[in-house]
């Protein structure tokens, strides 16, 4: 009895130390963490992009602090990612197009008054391949960092430019509700 007892415990504590597995969707596994400068990020939660038909992309959204909170996100100023993991290959300008869409209808007035920096982030983009990743990083005092693989590509400086970026998938008119809420862990 007592065995039986410390074997149990014992699995619990080393349960407990161990990360839970990371997420997968549609064939995509996403780590539980990213590590932004020094500072580590937790898988907040993730989803799949269709459009029609079609699996585009499976996206998740790195935290400091889980929240299902879309609004508080937007609003802090904490480091965040969100990574793009492709289903299938897409133009620059499928890209651009669904980004400047994104930025219309959920950050018009951000957007806008960040036009440079919109145009200088939609400038960085080339052809993907289904199998390629896309992250984009948040860091206070340095903006948002995108990478392409583990190649940075570029940098737009300033919160207001990430509060835009980050409504494309977070805002009232997100790519798809199911991509939102599966980001947010609802």
């Amino acid at each position: 009895m007592r065995t039986g007892f410390i074997g149990i415990v014992l699995g619990a504590v080393l349960a407990a130390s161990f990360p839970a597995s990371a997420k997968e969707i549609a064939g995509v596994t996403l780590p539980d963490n990213l590590t932004i400068g020094s500072t580590a990020l937790k898988l907040n939660g993730a989803g799949l992009r269709k459009k029609a038909m079609f699996k585009v992309y499976v996206g998740g959204l790195y935290l400091e602090t889980p929240s299902k909170d879309a609004a508080a996100i937007l609003g802090s100023n904490k480091s965040k990612a969100v990574r793009m993991h492709f289903l299938r290959d897409l133009s620059r300008e499928q890209l651009t197009d669904a980004f400047k869409e994104g930025f219309e209808a959920n950050a018009k007035e951000k957007a806008t008054a960040q036009q440079a920096n919109v145009d200088k982030f939609l400038a960085l983009f080339a052809d993907v391949k289904e199998g390629e990743e896309l992250t984009f990083s948040y860091a206070p005092g340095t903006g948002t960092t995108i990478l392409k693989g583990d190649q940075p590509i570029g940098v737009i400086a300033g919160k207001d430019f990430a509060d835009a970026l980050y409504a494309v998938w977070l805002g009232p008119v997100p790519p798809t509700e199911d991509l939102k809420k599966g980001m947010l862990g609802l």
